[in-house]
């Protein structure tokens, strides 16, 4: 199994100070990943999304952190790709000229984005996201095999153009999907796609998933010219020498992710102003209930959280489940910038030995 870290550049009560701080703690901790040898950092593309998600310009995160880094990949986790948001033709020469400067490093993927605020941010066509999104899959991977590219469809019409750079990566960069539910895990399958997906599920549910997704790739009519065939989960986690004290500082942030993230995408309504999610420690009743029902049979996997120990049984049923990558959330709203380079350092040092 790859063991990878997770950007949304999340931030509780920001402001321009600790903003700033906030994109220098998260270069500084994707260069401690590099050394220690994690195998990827991801970085989303959300706009509007204040709190949940300061990550607006990813490609311009991830080409500094390229700069700044070796050997770990860099993964575009993911590229909004309906045109509103990203034509496709600048999506192909962005990804291309990362890939270019970083040697052959990236990963792509991309989405449709479930928030209404983007989506209207952007004045998108609604009901025709997914269908976009599909055209620029079909689109994007010819745009860097093809020396002169032309295309005649539904929403793009683009007379022959030699479409350049070209990526290092042959035939191209691997291409992934975002994926929310199970049906869309399959279509990723279908389509030859890897597949990025937020952890949640019981262990025999995720098998289930991993299983339809396996058997999807395995008829799959590619859309690039190679089939990516991983299906990767991004629980939250926080691993520190401390048992109680990795899940006092885990459990609050994930309790904060899933908040920030339901205040977004859970209803029509675009919150303005200070959001509303709880930051604060967890009563000690909860944190307890947390810490017992980590690794019982029937509770969702959503968090390789605690010591090294009782993270590494959780690795495990992610791996009994056939999940080939843990892009670890350790960049949480509420836990601080030394907490996270501990836990990056603990995992690093403590567990990826064993379980990589």
């Amino acid at each position: 199994m790859k063991f990878s870290l997770f950007f949304e550049m999340q931030i509780a009560s920001p402001t321009p100070a600790t903003e700033r701080k906030l994109f220098h703690d998260c270069v500084e901790q994707a260069v401690l990943a590099d050394r220690l040898g994690y195998h990827a950092v991801w970085a989303v593309e959300h706009h509007g999304l204040r709190e949940y998600a300061q990550s607006s310009a990813p490609e311009v995160f991830l080409a500094y952190v390229a700069a700044r880094t070796e050997n770990v990949r860099i993964g575009h986790g993911v590229t909004l790709t309906p045109y509103r948001y990203n034509h496709p033709m600048r999506i192909a020469e962005r990804v291309a000229t990362l890939d270019i400067l970083s040697n052959g490093r990236v990963n792509w993927g991309s989405g449709k984005s479930g928030s209404r605020t983007e989506q209207r941010a952007f004045e998108s066509d609604i009901p025709t996201l997914g269908a976009q999104w599909l055209e620029a899959q079909r689109m994007i991977p010819r745009m860097w095999q093809d020396e002169v590219f032309e295309w005649d469809g539904e929403f793009f019409t683009i007379p022959p153009t030699q479409v350049v750079p070209k990526p290092v990566q042959q035939p191209h960069p691997p291409m992934f999907a975002a994926c929310s539910t199970p049906s869309s895990a399959r279509e990723a399958g279908a389509l030859g796609l890897g597949t990025l997906n937020f952890a949640a599920g019981t262990q025999k549910k995720l098998t289930k998933r991993v299983q339809e997704y396996r058997a999807a790739v395995a008829s799959a009519d590619p859309v690039g010219g190679a089939v990516t065939n991983h299906y990767a989960c991004t629980p939250m986690s926080i691993v520190l020498d401390d048992d109680r004290r990795a899940c006092e500082y885990g459990f609050r942030g994930a309790r904060y992710f899933w908040q920030s993230q339901l205040k977004y995408y859970g209803s029509e309504n675009r919150p303005i102003g200070p959001l509303d999610a709880d930051s604060g420690p967890l009563p000690e009743d909860e944190l307890r209930t947390a810490m017992d029902d980590r690794l019982a049979p029937d509770v969702p996997l959503t968090g390789v959280i605690g010591d090294p120990a009782a993270c590494r049984e959780q690795i495990a049923r992610f791996a009994d489940a056939g999940v080939d990558e843990l892009i670890l959330v350790m960049q949480l709203g509420t836990v601080p910038h030394e907490i996270v380079l501990e836990s990056i350092r603990t995992f690093g040092e403590r567990v990826l030995p064993y379980c990589g």
